[in-house]
Formats: structure tokens, sequence, C-alpha cells
């Protein structure tokens, strides 16, 4: 393993704002999404992702790898959307063992509703603070770690 190589003050600096304002903004996004809409930030991903998707369904695995989500964490937020009308499960005609998650009519409404405050939180806490520069350089530094752990950013 060998000596270690300590960060030096911009390195740490960097570190530590990453780290603690991806926590921050997480925090702030979930508490604006819950005040508005009723949806947790996780809920809004989820449901943001199945309008995306081709038939607005998904595979409960592509899911949440596409989150970062551990399978049952997804299983549980599902569930609670299921509940609430949001989305539908149902067995995946491709594969026998897969599970679609499928945005409802009811689903779409809800997240076009909660759409517009959460951008305008997003801009409001991250983009409108940074130049074009800043967000560039954010964007290809983050691109390059997401290469670097094989986790594709989409």
């Amino acid at each position: 393993m060998g000596t270690p190589r300590w960060l030096n003050e911009d390195e740490m600096r960097a570190w530590l704002a990453f780290v603690t304002l991806g926590t921050e903004l997480d925090r702030r996004l979930d508490a604006q999404l819950k005040r508005d809409s009723g949806l947790s930030h996780l809920q809004y991903l989820i449901l943001a992702r199945l309008s995306a998707a081709p038939e607005r369904a998904l595979r409960m695995t592509e899911l949440a790898d596409m989150l970062s989500s551990t399978k049952s964490g997804l299983t549980y937020q599902v569930e609670q959307l299921e509940k609430a009308g949001l989305v539908c499960r149902r067995a995946c005609a491709y594969d026998t063992r897969g599970v679609l998650a499928v945005l409802t009519d009811d689903g779409k409404r809800r997240l076009e509703e909660a759409a517009p405050g959460h951008v305008a939180a997003v801009r409001e806490l991250f983009i409108d603070v940074l130049t074009p520069e800043q967000l560039t350089a954010i964007a290809d530094g983050l691109g390059e770690v997401s290469r670097r752990l094989g986790v594709p950013v989409r």
C-alpha cells in the first residue's frame, strides 16, 4: 500500500465542499419537494426517470442502478408511490424474473405539478450561483469521476 498521499489544502477544500454540499443540496431539495408536492427527492427522481423511459416503464433493477439505490430501498419507495396511485408494477414481458415500475397518468400529472418548483429550487441553490465556466468545470470533473467509477450520469 505504501505511504498515503494525503490531501493538500486545495484537494481537502474540494473534497469537503463536495461531500458537505451534496448532502445539504439533497436535504434542501427533499424539504422543498415534500413541502410543495408531498414527494421525497428520491420519489421525484423515480417519477422523472419513469417519465423519460420508453412506455414510461423501467425494470426495477435498472431503476435502482440509475438512482444508485439499493433494490430494497427502491422497492419501498415504489411501494409508497404505488399506494398513492402514482406508479404501478407489472411483470416484465421480456424477462420472466423482472418486474417493471410503470408511471401512471396520475404519476405523470404529479410530476408535472412538482417539476416547476423543483427546477426553481435547483436553479436557486445550484445552477444560478455558478458561472457558465464553473458549471462546465463541475460537469467535466464529475464526468471524469463518473467514468472512473463506472457509473454513467444520465
